[in-house]
């Protein structure tokens, strides 16, 4: 059985963060429907997502739900998290609770763009307390219109926040080795706890604000929906193979997880999207540098030999396992 934490301030962030879920889930289950009825789909679903349960130590220490989107509809993969891990019995851990809304949305269509977001409260032992807030779009192919919308929201939604954010946005996905950078637009603010601000409220207008501009972008990318040329295709995968290096190699939040406990591993590689190119990243494999290169080798080693390589359920698995014996290493 999942116990939660006691924590008052624990206790409201995961209803604020559940309440957001449930909102972006619905607002993206009308667009996926929308599309299907505009393109026809003969596998159009009224239910895009399925939900999946978690538990960390069988419930004792908390868990997590995440909705999952099904094969045949409008999304490469998709999945909406939202956890509470708490520790308010264990004086040896350096925090009481954590409690977080982490979602990817890589669409199947080319030309619309992914968005990545996270927002969590962690909780100290000490009472102190602290949010990390993370927004990023995502493009395979860049579209100026879109850049400039995302960034004016979050202009907007950050207010006094914003170049800070932009800035550690920026450097959060930089990858220096391949002189890219993940997406094209970036928000992140870490230990985010404000003197004259509630953090909490903050949050949410934030989170609302970012959710409903990329609801607007998917939708409208969605009335326009074309069958894509295999140069888009191509070009998307490629995009999904950074994106894999990215969060696989450098990302601290997905190594931090795996590191910790293995109980939800396909949960937190739940963002891979569906396919890389294989041939890419062995390219990028010999640009990396070490120990970044030897991570590539391992990871290379477990993905099956095909340019469009798929990452099933079994492969994330097998991923997380290289990925927390080479840093146990």
């Amino acid at each position: 059985m999942r116990t939660y934490a006691q924590n008052s301030l624990a206790q409201d962030a995961l209803h604020l963060l559940t309440d957001l879920q449930s909102c972006f889930k619905e607002k993206l289950t009308d667009v996926a429907n929308s599309s299907d009825k505009l393109t026809n789909n003969s596998i159009s679903t009224t239910m895009p997502f399925k939900s999946v349960d978690w538990l960390r130590d069988e419930g004792k220490h908390g868990g997590g739900t995440r909705f999952e989107a099904v094969e045949g509809g409008m999304f490469n993969r998709a999945s909406i998290n939202v956890s509470q891990i708490h520790y308010e019995d264990s004086p040896e851990k350096h925090y009481d609770s954590a409690t977080a809304l982490s979602t990817i949305i890589h669409p199947k269509d080319p030309l619309s763009p992914s968005i990545h977001m996270h927002y969590s409260l962690t909780i100290l032992k000490d009472g102190s307390s602290y949010w990390r807030i993370m927004a990023d779009l995502n493009p395979s192919h860049f579209n100026k219109d879109d850049k400039e919308y995302f960034d004016q929201t979050l202009k907007v939604a950050a207010k006094d926040h914003y170049s800070e954010g932009a800035k550690l946005g920026n450097q959060y996905f930089d990858i220096p080795a391949l002189n890219k950078r993940r997406g094209v637009s970036h928000f992140y603010l870490e230990g985010f706890n404000p003197k004259n601000e509630d953090g909490a409220a903050f949050t949410n207008q934030f989170a609302t604000k970012v959710i409903d501009t990329y609801i607007d972008l998917l939708s409208l990318h969605s009335v326009n929906i074309e069958q894509p040329t295999e140069a888009q295709q191509q070009k998307q995968l490629d995009y999904h193979t950074l994106y894999f290096y990215q969060v696989l190699t450098l990302d601290k939040g997905t190594t931090a997880g795996l590191l910790v406990h293995n109980q939800n591993d396909v949960g937190t590689l739940g963002s891979l999207p569906s396919h890389i190119n294989r041939d890419q990243l062995s390219e990028w494999e010999a640009l990396s540098p070490e120990p970044i290169k030897s991570l590539v080798t391992d990871l290379l080693a477990v993905l099956p030999k095909q340019t469009s390589c798929p990452i099933t359920t079994e492969i994330k698995a097998e991923l997380a396992q290289v990925i927390r014996a080479f840093y146990q290493k």
